[in-house]
This record gives structure tokens, C-alpha cells and sequence, in this order.
């Protein structure tokens, strides 16, 4: 069997060849690359000379770049695109490459050729970066278990591989509930209020269904407009506890179990490296530093938040009784009853504005704004392979250089999961350009009309186009310094400052245009845009900040204390909810952010990150929207730099001074 992940990818930039690769090559191919990159770890270690961060730290940098190779696209495919033999797959692959990791992280020759070079190079002959790749390969050794006696390492492999284990079941749980789910309808009056897009895309999932009438389900593009704009309160329950009960179950997906494992786990793992919970390990390395800071800042916010909130919820009820019927306001009354309340107060219908936000409009448009900004000029591709029918490919050049791969990838479809992400299938470093992905659960173009975005929508492509500039424009020598692989509390800063754009004229006449006429939004709706980036900011802030307070709890000193998950969320986040919970309901089985993605014990870094996206784009609203020198700051101590130095210099250096946390409470309307 020929393998192609055993050779050199001879494709265009040294692209993914996705039709070629068939499932069963990935494990041999991980075997493969583990020997080859223990070899290579062999061969530094047996280097006569002394240690030295040339012969050391750079050799270690450049191995093990096949296996990084493999597994990247395995991980990125198994969310984006998986199936049950691909989740068969990456299970057998996470014990693998756990061990691998730990393989290399707790052996005893390599730490001290790293110690030696921490405590003996002359760092006034290092660069800036030489320095940070030192310091933070020495720190993670050591955080990784470096330093244990044996039997501890041997605690901590095994406890690292049933981390790995469960977190890909968490996922695979939510994703199979999410399909599992659909709201099948034959009757046109339930049909009341939902604008005639979704009713169509309804029809047309029915139909692919092979059923009569309308399907919804709870995909992002149809579960979200559905809460949003049907009458029919009983549809809107059910669809509300259909969501809500993702891994929480009665059924084999059930994720209680699995949550109250993996912080036993997390919890675990910190005491045996020496601290006293997965808080306080993961704070460390990140901007806010301890436990007791972030708490402080969720705290803060919280009591400058509550206030506002309480008068939105105030009104929202008042409004809802005199004016939809509604006495009591349930979970799956808010979304419905906030639309309503925003097009008395805005006079303002979402769906208005989806007409002036085509797909194709927008996506064009953000290629004129960073274009403007950071000189980044995008050229479809058809010479690439895309990993599947749907996804884009475009080259990206700068200066007329080649510069990167833009992977976009805008519809829902089984086998892959909800929500927003930017990924990387190739790094960037001083040999090599990145090969960036951009993956989002978009309405779908209809038989009568092209995707057309919500407002939302658009802010989301936003965001994320704003993590793929940190991917395209990084400009560093080792690749595990670049791009996104920053503090994790700083990771979320040049995606929440491209939102801004999303609000300011200049920027959306670009692309802002009604894809029948080509007329431009006209300037009353952008005021009325403008002024719904501060309708029910209270109510929003606190949503948010319950995240990250539910975040913490399950990763301090007493998370193994945790008896039951749901009694537990309970506790935690209901002095910040309006509604009453429903038992059948729970938060924690489905928030993979934190027990499948990377935010455990750093939820709170979006509400953190807002805060200097706010302070950084006031300086773009002072300077101009578009001023090159403001944006060539924002891409050379930004984007560009990615982790070479820590975040509270590159930011300083681009602000001048430190950020201000009244900014965010400025532009929320706060204050």
C-alpha cells in the first residue's frame, strides 16, 4: 500500500493530497513517524559536543516533523469532516501519540542536554525569540513531569492517555446527539413566524431526508433562527430541550460520567506535578497568572454587569407580558422575545438585513479590508485539494509573494461538528508558509437564493478570519512559536478586533450590498447596526461570565469534589441566569470548549481578550480606520510575532501603554 503521508507531499505548496489519503493509512503512518522522531531525538542525543541552544534546542525544534504532519490533519478532519471509521481512527491514534509526547517530555538525557542549555547559554548571543523557545522548552519539560521520580512519570502517562480518551468520546457524544436530533414537521401553521429562508432550507433538508414537509434541526443555521422567530412556544420548547440535553442523556452519549473523570483527571495530574489544582498549573503560563486574578476579573465585570442586566431582563419581561402574552419568561422565550423587543426598540428585523449580506459579498469584502490593512491579496485555487466538495481554496500573496493557503469551509453537514473554528494544517516558520483553515456552520444557499448571512453571521466570519490573519501573517523562525501559539488568554485578541469592522461604515460599504440590486445598505440601518452592539450587553456579559465562572469551578482545588455535574452547574451559575433551569437540561455535557478544545481553566480569556481588543481598536478609531501606520503596528508586533515574546510587551509595544479594562466596559455601554 502506498502511503502518502511516507513521502514528501509533491503538490502545489506542499499541500494536504486529501484524495488520496484513505483512512487506513493514518495509523501506519503515525507508527512510522514516532520511529523516525524518536531516531531523530536518538541522534541529538547522542551528539558529543555540549549542549548548546544550536545543537539542542533548534535540532529538537525540527524533529518530529512528519508525525506533526499526520496527526494534524487527522485531528482537523475528525472535526471537520469525520465519520465512525475516522473516529475509530484518531482513538487508537491519541494513546500513540500521548505516549509519544510523554516519550519525549519525561526523558531523563533529553531534560538535562535543556537544563544545561538554561542554566549555562549566554543569553546576551540569543535573539528575543532564542530566548522565549528556551525558556518555554524548559518550562514545559518541567511542567510535564520532567523532574518526577519514575513512578510518578509512569502516573502521569497513564493519566494523560485516559485524558485523550475521553475527550475525544466527550466529543464524539455531542456530535452524536446533535445528529441524532430532528424536528420533523408536516403542518404549514407551525411554520408562523420563521422567515421564508429557513422555511426553504427546511424543505430542502426534508427532502434530502427524504421526507414530506420541513426538517430543523440543531445545527447552528437552523436551530438558532428557529429559537429566534417561530410563534409556536411548544416547537420552541422542544428544540430548546433538545438542545440542552446534548450528553445528557439517558442513552450511551452520556457525558456526566466522562466530565466528572476528566477534572479527577485534570485535578490529578496538577497534584502530582506539584500544584494544588489544574487552575493554578494552566494559570500560570498565562496572562492573568493565578486563579485568584481571574476570579477577580469575572468578579469585577460581574458586579459592573448585574445591574445592566437586571434592567434589560426588567424590560424584556414587561414587554413580553404586555406584548407577545407571554406571563413567565422561559429559556426558550428569551431569543424570541429579545427579537421582538429589538425590532420595537431598533425597529430593526434581522432578517431585513440578510439580503446585504450574501456569503460571497462579505467574504469578498474582508478580502478588500485586509487588504487595505495588511497588503494581503486572495486567489481562488482549483489546483489544491480541498478535504471535501465544499471547501474553498485560496492562495494568499503579499507583496506578491506567495504567503499562505486559506482553507474556507461555510455549511453544516454530518460529520462535522457545530459552532466557529480556525485551524492549521501547516505552521509557519523561517522555511516554510502557513496552510491555514477557516470552519463555520453557515446557512446554506438555497434553490431560489445565495447564502445569505445574519448579522451574527457575519461577525462570526469576522472573528475567525481574525484567527486565520494570525496564522497567515506570522512571521517567526521556529514554527512552534508561530501564529496562534500564544498565551491562550491572548490567543482571542486579533479575532475579537476584526468584529469591530463589522460596525463602522467605511468598512461596510465594501460589502454590505443587497444580492439582487447591488444597492448599498442604506445608512439608517447601518445606525441601527451600530446601535445593536449595545442592546442587551448587560444580559450578554453575564451569559458569558457564566461560562467562565463554570469554567473555573471544574478545575480549582476542590473539583474533585464534584459529586453530580448538573447539581453542580447549578450551584455555579444560577445567581446569573434570569430563567429557571430545566432539569431536563444541562450546560456542562456539551460545553467542549473546555472538555474537548483547548479553553480548560481559560474560559475567562474571551472576556479578557475583549478588553484589549477594545483598548487596541480605540487606537484605530483615533488614528482612522484603515491607517497604514496603525495597522502595520498591529501587524508587526501583533500578528506577526505570535509567541516569540510575551504578550504584555508585544501589546505594549503596539499600544503604549497597558490596556485599559474601562474600554470594554466603554464600548459595551456599560459605563
Amino acid at each position: 500500500m502506498r502511503n502518502p503521508f511516507l513521502a514528501e507531499f509533491k503538490t502545489p505548496h506542499q499541500s494536504a493530497p486529501f484524495k488520496a489519503i484513505k483512512t487506513e493509512h493514518y495509523i501506519p503512518a503515525i507508527e512510522q513517524g514516532i520511529k523516525t522522531a524518536l531516531q531523530e531525538i536518538e541522534a541529538l542525543l547522542s551528539q558529543k559536543e555540549a549542549p548548546t541552544f544550536a545543537n539542542t534546542l533548534e535540532k529538537l525544534e525540527d524533529c518530529g516533523k512528519q508525525i506533526g504532519r499526520t496527526s494534524s490533519l487527522l485531528f482537523n478532519l475528525n472535526s471537520a469532516e469525520t465519520s465512525k471509521s475516522l473516529q475509530q481512527i484518531t482513538q487508537q491514534a491519541a494513546p500513540l501519540l500521548t505516549q509519544f509526547q510523554n516519550d519525549i517530555r519525561l526523558n531523563t538525557r533529553l531534560f538535562e542536554r535543556i537544563e544545561a542549555v538554561y542554566q549555562n547559554e549566554d543569553r546576551s548571543k540569543l535573539t528575543a525569540e532564542q530566548i522565549t523557545l528556551l525558556e518555554k522548552e524548559y518550562k514545559s519539560f518541567v511542567r510535564n513531569g520532567a523532574k518526577l521520580p519514575a513512578s510518578s512519570k509512569e502516573k502521569l502517562r497513564a493519566i494523560d492517555t485516559e485524558l485523550a480518551q475521553l475527550s475525544l468520546r466527550f466529543g464524539e457524544h455531542v456530535l452524536a446527539d446533535t445528529q441524532a436530533f430532528q424536528l420533523h414537521l408536516d403542518n404549514k401553521a407551525d411554520l408562523k413566524g420563521l422567515p421564508p429562508t429557513l422555511i426553504e432550507a427546511a424543505a430542502q433538508e426534508a427532502k434530502s431526508r427524504k421526507l414530506k414537509g420541513w426538517v430543523f434541526t440543531l445545527d447552528y443555521p437552523s436551530y438558532v433562527p428557529f429559537m429566534t422567530y417561530a410563534e409556536n412556544r411548544d416547537l420552541r420548547k422542544k428544540m430548546s430541550l433538545a438542545f440542552g440535553q446534548r450528553g445528557f442523556q439517558d442513552n450511551a452519549q452520556n457525558n456526566s460520567a466522562i466530565i466528572l473523570s476528566i477534572v479527577k483527571l485534570r485535578k490529578a495530574r496538577a497534584e502530582l506535578l506539584g500544584y494544588d489544582s489544574h487552575a493554578a498549573f494552566v494559570l500560570e503560563e498565562r496572562m492573568a497568572q493565578t486563579e485568584d486574578q481571574v476570579a477577580a476579573f469575572l468578579n469585577d465585570l460581574a458586579a459592573k454587569a448585574k445591574p445592566a442586566a437586571k434592567k434589560e431582563w426588567d424590560t424584556l419581561q414587561d414587554f413580553a407580558r404586555h406584548n407577545l402574552g407571554l406571563e413567565k419568561l422561559e429559556k426558550w422565550d428569551t431569543a424570541y422575545a429579545s427579537e421582538k423587543l429589538k425590532q420595537h426598540i431598533l425597529d430593526l428585523d434581522e432578517q431585513e438585513l440578510k439580503p446585504y449580506f450574501p456569503l460571497d459579498y462579505v467574504l469578498q469584502g474582508l478580502f478588500t479590508i485586509v487588504g487595505k490593512l495588511y497588503g494581503l491579496h486572495f486567489r481562488k485555487t482549483d489546483e489544491v485539494d480541498p478535504y471535501h466538495p465544499e471547501v474553498t481554496v485560496f492562495e494568499v500573496y503579499k507583496d506578491e509573494a506567495f504567503y499562505a493557503l486559506l482553507y474556507t469551509d461555510f455549511f453544516p453537514r454530518a460529520g462535522k461538528r457545530s459552532g466557529a473554528w480556525m485551524t492549521s494544517y501547516k505552521s509557519q516558520s523561517k522555511t516554510a508558509r502557513p496552510h491555514i483553515s477557516i470552519v463555520c456552520n453557515f446557512s446554506r444557499p438555497t434553490a431560489s437564493q445565495p447564502a445569505l448571512l445574519t448579522f451574527q453571521e457575519v461577525t462570526t466570519l469576522f472573528h475567525e478570519f481574525g484567527h486565520a490573519l494570525h496564522g497567515i501573517l506570522a512571521n517567526t523562525t521556529y514554527s512552534s512559536l508561530s501564529g496562534t501559539s500564544v498565551c491562550w488568554d491572548f490567543v482571542e485578541l486579533p479575532s475579537q478586533i476584526m468584529e469591530n469592522w463589522c460596525y463602522q461604515p467605511d468598512a461596510l460599504s465594501l460589502f454590505a450590498k443587497h444580492y439582487k440590486t447591488g444597492a448599498a445598505l442604506p445608512p439608517e440601518m447601518i445606525e441601527k447596526i451600530k446601535k445593536t452592539a449595545y442592546f442587551q450587553q448587560g444580559m450578554q456579559t453575564l451569559r458569558q461570565l457564566s461560562f467562565g465562572y463554570l469554567d473555573l469551578s471544574y478545575h480549582t482545588k476542590k473539583a474533585d469534589q464534584i459529586q453530580a455535574v448538573k447539581a453542580h452547574e447549578r450551584e455555579q451559575i444560577s445567581e446569573l441566569q434570569f430563567t429557571e433551569e430545566a432539569k431536563e437540561n444541562c450546560v456542562s455535557t456539551a460545553f467542549s470548549h473546555i472538555f474537548q478544545g483547548g479553553y480548560a481553566a481559560g474560559y475567562y480569556s474571551y472576556k479578557w481578550a475583549e478588553v484589549l481588543d477594545a483598548d487596541a481598536f480605540e487606537l484605530f478609531l483615533e488614528k482612522g480606520l484603515f491607517d497604514s501606520q496603525t495597522a502595520t503596528s498591529f501587524l508587526e508586533n501583533i500578528l506577526s510575532k505570535g509567541g516569540t515574546e510575551h504578550p504584555m510587551i508585544l501589546y505594549k509595544r503596539f499600544r503604549g501603554k497597558a490596556p485599559d479594562p474601562a474600554a470594554l466596559l466603554r464600548r459595551a455601554g456599560l459605563i
